[in-house]
């Protein structure tokens, strides 16, 4: 295995040097920095974790907890892009990611993480009230939340009120009055988008009807099919219908072909997340985009200043706005 003492001959320089050219150190010349890195990749030199942790006492290592009820894991559209951008921001960094499960010797996500002897941890899609996230939440260790807020924890969010009340806003400057709104699970997301929902309503002075508002589940075809149904066979359907994400929309979709329905003819629809499936179906999905890149990136820097500036680090919440895409889903009345 190469060493630093191995660079250190090839360079000409001392140990010292190699070890703070390696890590980035300004008081190394960017001449000397870039001689010694060529030398590592020429080399096949790599750190040694195990000497690194005793010396740094970090493991350069993240660990991820993200769980998907709905088992579509790593393909799941919108959570994918966040934790691929988080991936790329950590490792430019330095750091390399670990996915953390509760499966692992029967051991919860805190003795896994200390197991990994991670420094730091996203969490990210889980039942953020569960026991062994509470757990997690309260330990030492430095972290960062996807769309949940903890007092004295960092998180980065979507503008999800935002972002319910604009695509709200846009069915009703197209002329909607009878809006269906087939929303997620009970999650925090999930209340600030009805918050958004019903704000936009309310300024518009437009009261929502009874059995417009359905409880539907994220990423689930199966339901939306299933409400979609229902808000169609009332007496009075209505003549536009927000789904809780873009790949829930396919079922509804799916249900209203089989129903003989038109989009938008006989009925507007609009989705959320703004994956590029909704950009490919005809027609068109008018949806929301949030900005799942920035999400990741955001999550990464902060987890990374968490770790390294210690107590020098502040806990904030973080938010990403988003925007509207127009597509040819919805009719002007």
């Amino acid at each position: 295995m190469v060493t630093i003492k191995d660079l250190s001959k090839k360079c000409g320089v001392s140990p010292a040097t190699v070890s703070k050219a390696l890590n980035g150190y300004g008081d190394v010349a960017p001449a000397t920095q870039e001689k010694v890195r060529r030398a590592a990749r020429e080399l096949h030199y790599t750190p040694n974790p195990a000497a690194r942790l005793l010396k740094t006492n970090r493991s350069q290592n993240i660990g991820v907890v993200f769980e998907d009820e709905t088992l579509s894991g790593l393909t799941h559209d919108y959570f994918s892009r966040i934790l691929n951008s988080a991936k790329n921001e950590l490792e430019g960094r330095g750091y390399d990611i670990t996915f953390i499960g509760r499966r692992v010797g029967g051991s919860s996500f805190l003795e896994h993480i200390r197991y990994r002897n991670c420094d730091g941890v996203l969490i990210a899609n889980v039942d953020f009230t569960g026991e062994t996230v509470m757990e997690l939440v309260k330990s030492e260790i430095p972290m960062v939340t996807i769309d949940y807020v903890f007092n004295n924890v960092s998180a980065v969010m979507s503008d999800n009120v935002e972002g319910a009340c604009e695509l709200t806003k846009y069915l009703l400057e197209a002329g909607h009055r009878k809006i269906a709104f087939i929303h997620g699970e009970h999650t925090s997301v999930t209340a600030k988008r009805l918050s958004g929902f019903f704000r936009a309503m309310a300024e518009y002075g437009v009261d929502v009807s009874d059995g417009y508002v359905v409880d539907g589940q994220y990423h689930d075809t199966k339901i939306s099919a299933k409400m979609t149904r229902r808000l169609m066979e009332l007496p009075d359907p209505p003549t536009a219908i927000m789904y809780p994400d873009d790949f829930a929309y396919i079922g509804g979709m799916n249900e209203l072909e089989k129903m003989e329905l038109k989009i938008p003819d006989d009925v507007s629809v609009v989705g959320y997340d703004g994956i590029n499936l909704s950009q490919v179906i005809r027609p068109r999905l008018t949806t929301y985009h949030q900005d799942a890149e920035r999400i990741g990136i955001e999550s990464g820097r902060k987890l990374v200043e968490l770790i390294e500036e210690g107590r020098g680090a502040v806990a904030e919440q973080i938010m990403v706005s988003g925007h509207l895409i127009p597509g040819g889903s919805v009719r002007k009345l």
